[in-house]
């Protein structure tokens, strides 16, 4: 039976691709403004990032703070979101590189909004866009589904798990 996957998760050990349960807002909202430990998370599959071996499950149960980066597939035809985050894409974005260090060392470069990696940006809490990333960091190599995660347009990312920011502005 073929499932249709709207959002992906990174986490330290798995690639996690389902639906969240309930989804009232785009992705990125959503997590940002999340205040329970765990998202629900339907008809998921889970990619160990070392053994490639897959899991499947009809709910999951994530705990927040685990999440390294997300993405949401969306239509960008004729949606407000869509269109807010075209705009953005054409805004002041700054150029940074960013590192989360733990059991899964990752790199990304891309587009941010000035400072959003901070504690301090009024426009989110604990998670922001980044625009056209470069992800390094893990092995995705004969695996289509991690070689996916790395050709994305945007991924939405975890403020407090980052490490390490370098800001080329």
């Amino acid at each position: 039976m073929l499932t249709l996957t709207t959002d992906l998760f990174l986490t330290d050990c798995f690639l996690v691709k389902g639906t969240v349960e309930n989804k009232y807002t785009r992705l990125s909202r959503l997590l940002d403004g999340h205040r329970k430990s765990f998202l629900r998370v339907r008809d998921v599959t889970l990619i160990d990032l070392v053994s490639r071996e897959r899991i499947q499950t009809p709910l999951l149960h994530i705990n927040i703070d685990e999440v390294l980066m997300a993405h949401e597939f969306i239509d960008e035809a004729g949606d407000a979101a869509a269109a807010n985050l075209a705009r953005e894409k054409d805004a002041e974005l700054e150029r940074v590189r960013l590192f989360y260090t733990g059991n899964l060392n990752v790199e990304l470069a891309g587009r941010i909004r000035p400072r959003a990696y901070e504690i301090s940006d009024k426009a989110t809490s604990r998670f922001f866009v980044m625009r056209d990333p470069i992800v390094r960091g893990f092995k995705h190599e004969e695996d289509h589904e991690l070689k996916q995660f790395l050709e994305l347009p945007y991924v939405i990312l975890n403020k407090s798990r980052l490490s390490y920011v370098y800001d080329f502005n």
